[in-house]
């Protein structure tokens, strides 16, 4: 057991805002034997697992932080109760943590750096599971997180800026944290995210049956969402085919009085024997869709008897309450690698936060408001960034957030849709808190997701049709080495940053590729059709396809 002694610069630099300097860390003795301290927490559940087909986009963030403090960093057993009862994991972080902050050599201090990133992802892994327990401690659920491990080592701005921040997720979007995304997959509300060797379940792990159940519900939710916006589709089709029937038997309906001969009226004008032909159309055409309208119905109630049964099964089932650590230590891995992904091969993987290495503005922290925020301004401007086509039909699906606690620079996306519901499931990315730049961070998930969604709709074709296909071949003419995707992203982001304010960086060929398969809003073309004969020739295309082929 190490207790180092620390001289008054360090000392300071450890102690808690409103409490005298300590002279040292507290003994992993007196970690282990501290008082816990206990919270009720109210992560979000089951709202925002639901994909509702209905919506159009995020709702307006109105508030960003709260306005009084949870007072949770101030607490000065904080670490005491962070790292109680985690084993030796712990005391390998305490250890690891003290030489580190007392260590004056910047040759040892850089060999402690990079220990304890090791040290600290085997403390992730004996906490993670312990996410699901609604009474988990709060100075642990901060530590997962935020990486907050010392809160000595915010400043005092930096802690009441994240001693304000909001806790729940009171927006319903399913944009979570790293202990949230634990808790959701300990409690087996979210699949495992997907790796290249994923291991197939056995009957004897724990919660087989409910696993087995929970698959077969996700394949069947693609099902029952798509035929019943299908359904609502062809009933709205069906409401304006009958009001212009209804309109033109109206109109067929009225005859002008003979003058002279009245109470006799007119026969048809020349206009009404053309509404004969209009009406027998529009007959048809209403037939056309009772027949598909009935297909579909038939496939949403099979749909939805289908989820009755599954929903059933899953109420009448007892709650697992032992989690798999099997399928957590693979998911654990996986968040591991994510983090890893954020901060590249050259970034900081030191993963306690500190003073040190954090940077950012308030807006620029990866709070989940913030990160909403930026989200809903990336989808007013392109606003399918979020639709995947399906039967010509259009959903718009928000893929899952993880904000993870890291010093990284880089969103990505890891997988576009779940793999056992591929049209209605939630695809994954995964963006940094304290990044360099927030919206950059999550302009680079968002074009990873839009990349992959496209490819994997072009399936075969994607060297030839759509957006990856039109990109492949004009990077292939250009002769140009390295990733594909990578150069995607980076583009998307000139396209986000720069064309979208009319400031012209991108080739002319890649512009008017990303004009028709990654568009701006209808209102932003219109206004930049006024500022430059570039844009404006790009308008004149979409109007000349509309009128050739429907675009």
């Amino acid at each position: 057991m190490i207790d180092q002694d620390l001289d008054p610069t360090i000392a300071a630099l450890l102690a808690e805002a409103d409490a005298p300097a300590p002279s040292k860390l507290p003994s992993f003795k007196e970690i282990s034997d501290g008082t816990s301290m206990k919270m009720k927490d109210d992560s979000p559940g089951g709202s925002a697992h639901k994909v509702d087909l209905s919506q159009r986009g995020f709702k307006q963030i109105e508030k960003f932080y709260e306005e009084e403090s949870n007072h949770i960093f101030d607490d000065t057993s904080y670490y005491r109760t962070a790292l109680n009862g985690e084993g030796a994991p712990a005391q390998r972080v305490h250890q690891i943590l003290s030489k580190y902050l007392t260590c004056q050599d910047p040759k040892d201090r850089t060999v402690y750096r990079q220990q304890i990133v090791t040290a600290w992802w085997e403390l992730i892994k004996t906490m993670g599971p312990k996410a699901a327990d609604y009474n988990l401690e709060k100075p642990k659920r901060m530590l997962l997180r935020y990486g907050v491990v010392l809160p000595s080592l915010f400043t005092p701005e930096q802690k009441q800026l994240f001693s304000t921040a909001i806790l729940d997720n009171n927006t319903g979007e399913p944009v979570f944290y790293m202990d949230e995304w634990f808790k959701e997959i300990a409690s087996g509300r979210l699949n495992l995210s997907a790796t290249d060797e994923a291991r197939t379940p056995r009957k004897t792990d724990p919660g087989f049956e409910q696993q087995r159940i929970q698959q077969l519900k996700n394949k069947n939710d693609g099902k029952l969402q798509n035929a019943e916006s299908l359904v609502n589709q062809k009933e709205s089709e069906r409401n304006m085919l009958e009001s212009e029937l209804l309109n033109r038997i109206n109109a067929l309906c009225e005859h002008a009085p003979m003058i002279g001969l009245e109470p006799h009226k007119q026969t048809y004008t020349e206009g009404q024997r053309h509404l004969f032909i209009e009406i027998q159309e529009k007959l048809r055409a209403l037939q056309k869709n009772d027949k598909e309208l009935a297909g579909y119905i038939k496939d949403f109630e099979e749909a939805r008897a289908v989820n009755n049964s599954l929903m059933d099964k899953i109420d009448t089932q007892q709650e697992v309450v032992e989690v798999n650590h099997q399928d957590f230590e693979i998911e654990w891995s996986t968040v591991r690698q994510m983090a890893k992904m954020t901060c590249g091969r050259q970034g900081n993987q030191f993963p306690v936060f500190t003073r040190e290495f954090y940077h950012c503005v308030p807006r620029g922290t990866g709070f989940r408001e913030n990160v909403l925020n930026i989200l809903k301004w990336v989808e007013d401007n392109d606003p399918e960034c979020f639709v995947r086509l399906h039967k010509n039909v259009k959903n718009r699906i928000v893929p899952y957030v993880l904000c993870l606690p890291t010093y990284g620079d880089f969103g990505f996306c890891w997988e576009p849709f779940d793999r056992y519901n591929r049209v209605t499931s939630r695809g994954r990315i995964v963006i940094p808190m304290y990044p360099r730049d927030l919206k950059i961070a999550i302009l680079m998930a968002v074009a990873d997701l839009r990349w992959q969604v496209a490819k994997e709709k072009a399936s075969y074709y994607w060297m030839e049709e759509g957006l990856t296909g039109q990109y492949y071949q004009w990077i292939e003419s250009q002769k140009l080495k390295g990733d594909l995707k990578s150069y995607f992203i980076s583009d998307y982001v000139l396209w986000m940053t720069k064309e979208l304010d009319g400031v012209q960086r991108m080739e002319k060929e890649v512009r008017a590729i990303f004009w028709r398969f990654v568009p701006f809003s209808q209102e932003k073309k219109d206004d930049l059709r006024k500022r430059s004969t570039v844009y404006q020739e790009l308008y004149q295309r979409d109007l000349n396809r509309a009128m050739s082929d429907g675009y």
